[in-house]
């Protein structure tokens, strides 16, 4: 699945609840809408991106449209995600020593500095 897709689908907060909903289970296109007071037009919209990402699977029972969770792009999102966040974590982790290596020699040299103590004339 394109990444760019998936991340176009996330994008929106009404979506990404619409997920968080699904998770716990199937919900009717009317039951995605009832918590955003959005009309079934509105919602049909954020459904189609969702289902344009491959997000959900959308079943069709007599004239109830049900929608099923399909996790499965969300596994290339994070693998993205997750290069990132080693690499950030590498970065931090860096700037923590360095910071660390500061102090301590902060602190090394305030210790081997005379003290003014005693020099008052």
């Amino acid at each position: 699945m394109d990444l760019n897709t998936v991340f176009h689908a996330l994008g929106d907060a009404t979506r990404r609840r619409m997920l968080s909903d699904l998770a716990s289970g199937d919900r009717t296109v009317s039951q995605l809408a009832e918590p955003y007071e959005m009309s079934l037009a509105a919602a049909s919209k954020h459904i189609k991106a969702l289902e344009k990402a491959g997000l959900i699977r959308r079943e069709i029972q007599g004239r109830t449209h049900v929608c099923r969770l399909d996790p499965a792009p969300l596994a290339g999102a994070h693998e993205w995600l997750s290069f990132y966040e080693r690499f950030w974590t590498g970065r931090l982790d860096t700037l923590e020593r360095l910071l660390r290596e500061e102090d301590e020699e902060a602190a090394r040299l305030s210790e081997q500095s005379p003290s003014s103590e005693g020099n008052d004339k």
